[in-house]
């Protein structure tokens, strides 16, 4: 992937190591910036400057839900009347239950237009939070699609140059 956007030397390298992911560790930028043999102020203030251009939107870490004991996973497709879905997906979105929340075209044989990825540490409880959500939000249509298996796909591959 070429960018078009000029980048630093430091943003160039600290992109391609976030590509790979940030170290588990207490202090990843001081890791980091161990790593790429810069100090930490200037792994910082490549993060803000990538940041500030748009490259990337966001950090954050990626939890495999079913090997931290979280065994109720579903992607719940909601039908919501478009006058509510702003509503309803901000309610979903402050959940610690919800991971993500989307709103997505609908068609004739599939009504439904938000979408919540909802995990729970069993089928059952995972089944009540549903519920709970649906009679407090007065919601009458949904249809829960448990996850069956997981599929794991390595890190992309980009090109920075």
């Amino acid at each position: 992937m070429n960018l078009e956007l000029s980048l630093t030397e430091n943003e160039k390298k600290v992109l391609k190591a976030l590509i790979k992911g940030l170290p588990l560790v207490k202090e990843p930028y001081k890791a980091l910036a161990e790593e790429l043999n810069m100090s930490q102020e200037e792994v910082i203030s490549a993060i803000k400057s990538l940041l500030e251009k748009k490259i990337i939107r966001r950090l954050g870490a990626t939890l495999r839900h079913n090997l931290v004991g979280f065994e109720g996973n579903a992607m719940v497709a909601w039908r919501v009347p478009e006058e509510r879905v702003e509503e309803v997906g901000k309610y979903f979105a402050s959940k610690p239950f919800v991971s993500h929340c989307y709103v997505r075209k609908t068609y004739p044989d599939w009504p439904y237009n938000l979408y919540t990825m909802c995990h729970a540490q069993s089928r059952e409880e995972l089944i009540n939070l549903i519920h709970k959500a649906k009679e407090e939000l007065q919601l009458e249509e949904c249809e829960i699609l448990f996850t069956q298996k997981e599929i794991v796909r390595k890190h992309a591959q980009y090109k920075i140059e």
